[in-house]
């Protein structure tokens, strides 16, 4: 027995074609704007750059259905296949010493143009698509079996989100309405048990049905699953996962055992790609734009006090393991003990150039370079010190989930007033509170606008000191 995969989208046709054609118009768009005649030349990387994509998009499974999906969980694969794309077609043009037969502007105006092309074709078709869904067409009938909590919050999302094309038609449950395990505020009307399911599902009444039961009932969802074979409706088991504090659960194949991660990075596969290439570009736009005033800083630390211009420190990276972190020097020189000596208020140790560049954050710029090496991101929980770890870990539950992902220069708990000195516990549990609420809810388009919260509000705290 394995997962299967998600099975291919109606559209899959129309957006392979599509594809296609939106990567050889963008760059016929971009040959006339610049007027460039057609010619055989500009064939092959056209050719080359369909097939590569097609080829790509296949393997992160872009054409597969796109119900239950959110607009950034689909534009992110579409924005992977087209780097790795423009990848492959710069290495070939090195290789094969074509560079320089091709017009520059052209090609970088192309590589900049498709992507958006073929995002804006896929907001345009999505648009459209949750229009027509809304007014009833595109849609596909759903029943629930089993009207407790979990069966409640699997109509809610459903019923909240139109442009899944999904209509709830009611609800299936042995259990009495007076049985405290029955929600008393379901979101579609209770249609009766489960042989009345089973009978409306043989009259093709339901194109879906979700079962929604307790994992410890296990011989009535065999008696559901093996009833439902006979029928038209795709089953989908919804297990009861709830109850517990997961971290990024998902199906993962073990040879041909299928097992679920309880505890597990959002960053692996597509996201993970991402996230490192979102890490490498903002790295060097910032870096580019930041180092002149680093200089200035250097300059400055080393002449308020004696010392080193940098130091580094000993922190825990992603999965525990110890990593250097830079930063430029704020206090006078001592050794990273095995004590926590948290900065305070007025702290002797701080030089006075040191207190300017811990209140504005600027000692943390040459945390850029550990961005670039591997060791950090540029959004994450913020890298705390080793002895502080050990303390927490024994304090707080969860607390060493934070090490899922890399750490970070700011993140969503520094954004939201939870940075500098934590001297009392609840301040830790909330810092870690929204790490954790991070790597759950992780998305590109959630880092960006950490990003510029950080630029506008985050630099100067109250805490920092």
């Amino acid at each position: 027995m394995s997962i299967i995969r998600p099975h291919s989208s109606r559209l899959a046709f129309v957006f392979r074609v599509s594809d296609g054609v939106i990567i050889a118009l963008t760059l016929l768009l971009a040959l006339y704007v610049r007027g460039i005649p057609v010619t055989d030349q500009y064939l092959l990387p056209a050719l080359l750059s369909i097939l590569c994509f097609s080829f790509i998009a296949r393997g992160l499974d872009i054409y597969r259905s796109q119900r239950g999906v959110s607009f950034t969980q689909m534009i992110g694969p579409v924005m992977l296949a087209w780097c790795i794309t423009v990848f492959v077609l710069l290495v070939a043009a090195y290789f094969f010493k074509t560079s320089t037969e091709y017009s520059r502007i052209v090609i970088g105006a192309w590589f900049v143009v498709a992507p958006l092309a073929l995002v804006s074709w896929r907001l345009s078709v999505r648009i459209v698509l949750s229009y027509c869904r809304s007014k009833g067409y595109n849609t596909r009938s759903v029943a629930i079996a089993g009207a407790g909590d979990v069966g409640n919050r699997i109509g809610r999302v459903i019923k909240e989100t139109a442009s899944y094309g999904l209509e709830i038609k009611g609800y299936f449950d042995n259990r009495k309405g007076e049985d405290n395990r029955i929600v008393k505020d379901l979101v579609a009307p209770m249609l009766g048990g489960f042989d009345d399911l089973i009978r409306r599902a043989k009259n093709d009444e339901f194109d879906l049905v979700y079962i929604a039961l307790a994992l410890k009932g296990e011989e009535q969802i065999s008696r559901l699953i093996a009833a439902l074979s006979d029928t038209n409706a795709s089953v989908h088991l919804v297990p009861d996962f709830f109850a517990f504090d997961l971290l990024n659960a998902r199906w993962i194949n073990l040879g041909s055992v299928p097992t679920i991660s309880v505890y597990e990075s959002p960053f692996s596969g597509v996201d993970g790609w991402l996230k490192r290439i979102e890490d490498i570009v903002l790295s060097c736009l910032i870096l580019t734009l930041i180092a002149i005033p680093m200089l200035f800083i250097a300059a400055g630390v080393k002449l308020s006090s004696p010392g080193p211009m940098l130091f580094k420190q000993n922190r825990f990276g992603i999965d525990g393991k110890s990593i250097k972190v830079w930063k430029f020097r704020s206090m006078t020189v001592c050794d990273d003990g095995h004590c926590i000596v948290q900065a305070k208020k007025r702290d002797v140790r701080i030089t006075p150039f040191g207190a300017f560049l811990r209140r504005t954050s600027l000692d943390e710029l040459p945390q850029f370079i550990n961005v670039l090496t591997g060791n950090m991101s540029i959004v994450g929980p913020r890298p705390h010190a080793v002895a502080h770890n050990e303390v927490y870990r024994k304090l707080i539950s969860g607390y060493m989930l934070r090490h899922k992902v890399k750490p970070g220069i700011t993140g969503w708990a520094q954004v939201n007033g939870w940075r500098g000195e934590t001297d009392t516990l609840d301040k830790m549990e909330k810092r870690v509170e929204c790490d954790l609420h991070y790597i759950r809810n992780w998305s590109l388009w959630w880092d960006i606008k950490i990003v510029f919260r950080t630029i506008f509000t985050g630099f100067v705290g109250k805490n920092a000191y």
